[in-house]
């Protein structure tokens, strides 16, 4: 016998880098597509919720009766939501309708944040104070 013959039943070194490769390279783009679907579920649950907290803020305001500028949090119920509001008269000089009005307009801004400032919704409204002369 003059010729000797060799069974190599592995893989070579090559054929193990290029797998590897393959094989993070593939990975990387798998929690790349998880991490961003992640974060939109995010972004829609705020997209979701802070109008609704929004809604029930301005309704529990003016329930309330006097309406000034302060803000908050909503408690254990939405666990770092925070709510903020800017109040002030609401000045129409070019309509006579509306300064002739028996009771004040109140110019409202509702800003709903979650997190780190990291989600911002805000609203603005008009709300009719009280008679004066009541």
């Amino acid at each position: 016998m003059t010729g000797t013959k060799q069974n190599s039943a592995g893989f070579t070194l090559l054929e193990v880098m290029v797998a590897v490769a393959i094989l993070a390279i593939s990975l990387t783009a798998l929690f790349g597509a998880q991490s961003s679907g992640v974060s939109l579920a995010a972004e829609t649950r705020f997209n979701t919720q802070a109008p609704l907290l929004a809604e029930m803020k301005l309704a529990e305001l003016q329930a309330a009766g006097e309406v000034f500028s302060q803000d908050g949090d909503f408690g254990d119920a939405f666990p770092d939501f925070s709510w903020e509001l800017e109040a002030e008269d609401a000045v129409f000089d070019q309509s006579d309708l509306l300064t002739d009005l028996d009771s004040k307009l109140q110019h409202l801004k509702l800003t709903i944040r979650w997190g780190e400032d990291e989600y911002s919704y805000q609203t603005e409204s008009y709300l009719q104070g009280s008679n004066e002369d009541e």
